[in-house]
C-alpha cells in the first residue's frame, strides 16, 4: 500500500501547519510536515473527525515523550500529537472537506 503524503492531499492543510506551527514557536515541527506521510486515519466513525496518523497508532496512550500542541485555527481544531520530538498524529475536526479528502486517499 502506498502511503501518501500530507503534503499532496492536503497542500492547503500542510502550509496552514507549518505556518501555524511557526507561529507557535514550534519551526522544528513545522520542517517536518513536507516529509509526512498518512499512514491511517482516525476510524471512530464520528462524522466530524478527519483525524490520521503520520506514525503507527499505539495499542493505547501514546506514552512517555508524548505532548498534544493545540493550534489556533481559523476553522474546525487542529491538534498536532508529538512523540520524542516527531509529529505522530494531526487530529483535524469539524473540517468536512478535509475528511471527505482523507476518506479518498485512506479508504
Amino acid at each position: 500500500m502506498t502511503r501518501p503524503r500530507i503534503q499532496e492531499v492536503f497542500p492547503e492543510l500542510a502550509e496552514e501547519l507549518r505556518i501555524l506551527l511557526e507561529a507557535d514557536s514550534e519551526p522544528e515541527l513545522a520542517s517536518q510536515i513536507p516529509a509526512l506521510f498518512i499512514v491511517d486515519r482516525c476510524r471512530c466513525g464520528d462524522d466530524f473527525c478527519a483525524t490520521f496518523y503520520t506514525a503507527p497508532k499505539p495499542k493505547g496512550a501514546w506514552g512517555i515523550g508524548h505532548r498534544t500542541i493545540l493550534l489556533d485555527c481559523e476553522d474546525g481544531y487542529l491538534n498536532v500529537d508529538v512523540l520524542d520530538g516527531k509529529i505522530v498524529s494531526i487530529e483535524v475536526l469539524y473540517r468536512d472537506l478535509l475528511r471527505l479528502k482523507l476518506h479518498q486517499a485512506v479508504p
